[in-house]
């Protein structure tokens, strides 16, 4: 798929750029202007066209979380664009510089970068050769908001994916930019759960942010929600989180075993615009959290 669909106009103040495998949202009030996700560097470029044909300059550019599909493309976004304050959740500054994190980070850029463009969407910049960092951003933590002049950003920090996670909420539109708070999405095809630091804070957040009722839901994959799909997006993230717990918790195969079933199961048709290494290092991590309060019967 191309970029050709993007930007896309979702509701008066709000627009989804990128591509359908990277989703960013830009959400423009009287006074201010929000860019919701970075995306990696490959979408870079294309960001910034989709940008100017909207004749806009970001203000702010808000980080969801610090991986490296969330968190690449913040060097060349910055640099168009030195003016943008970058806005981060508690504890994503110290994850992204961890020296444990760069090595795979810059992996996932180039993997990412020659998966779209085998896709045909043609990367406009080579992936990175050092690793963004959020030093000196700004920290938005539970319930802090900010005015664009008729939006507002409500954040949210929501737990059990990644640390220093938010969500934004722009009540007047009754929308919410949601991450990967949804798990991994195959449209049509399921969902990959994607609980990786807490199960009960996982399916805690997936319940908070359902209540919020809202219309309008924006993944950063595999595009938006609308009307009725929210609803089914997410009975069918719950449901598919608690199917592969209660399944881990019932095997009593030892953690790599599990783990290889779900790797071959879910690495997959878009999955794969990760590394493998990646999604095996996910898949040990679903088997560890679920099984965390219940050990597998023996």
């Amino acid at each position: 798929m191309t970029t050709d669909l993007f930007p896309r106009k979702l509701v008066n103040g709000l627009w989804v750029l990128g591509n359908y495998y990277f989703n960013l949202y830009l959400v423009k009030g009287e006074q201010g202007t929000a860019l919701i996700e970075a995306g990696v560097s490959a979408v870079v470029d294309d960001v910034i066209h989709q940008l100017q044909s909207l004749k806009i300059n970001p203000t702010f550019l808000i980080v969801t979380h610090p991986h490296a599909d969330h968190v690449t493309g913040l060097p060349g976004l910055k640099e168009k664009y030195p003016q943008l304050f970058v806005v981060a959740g508690e504890g994503a500054p110290e994850f992204l510089a961890h020296p444990k994190a760069v090595k795979p980070l810059l992996m996932e850029d180039r993997h990412m970068t020659e998966f779209l463009a085998a896709k045909g969407i043609k990367p406009g910049r080579p992936p990175l050769d050092e690793s963004p960092t959020l030093e000196s951003c700004l920290v938005a933590k539970d319930g802090d908001e900010m005015d664009l002049g008729g939006l507002s950003l409500r954040f949210l920090t929501v737990k059990g994916h990644s640390p220093g996670k938010i969500v934004v909420h722009v009540p007047e539109i009754n929308s919410l930019i949601i991450s990967d708070s949804l798990g991994f999405r195959y449209p049509g095809r399921g969902v990959f759960p994607l609980f990786l630091t807490s199960y009960p804070d996982y399916v805690a957040a997936l319940d908070r942010l359902q209540s919020l009722n809202s219309r309008i839901v924006g993944p950063a994959h595999q595009g938006p929600l609308i009307g009725a799909e929210v609803e089914a997006a997410f009975q069918e993230s719950r449901q598919g989180a608690e199917t592969l717990r209660e399944r881990i918790v019932n095997d009593p195969r030892e953690l790599q075993e599990v783990a290889d079933d779900i790797f071959r199961e879910y690495y997959r048709d878009e999955c794969k615009l990760y590394t493998p290494e990646n999604i095996m290092n996910c898949a040990r991590l679903l088997v560890k959290r679920a099984r965390e309060e219940n050990p597998p019967i023996s």
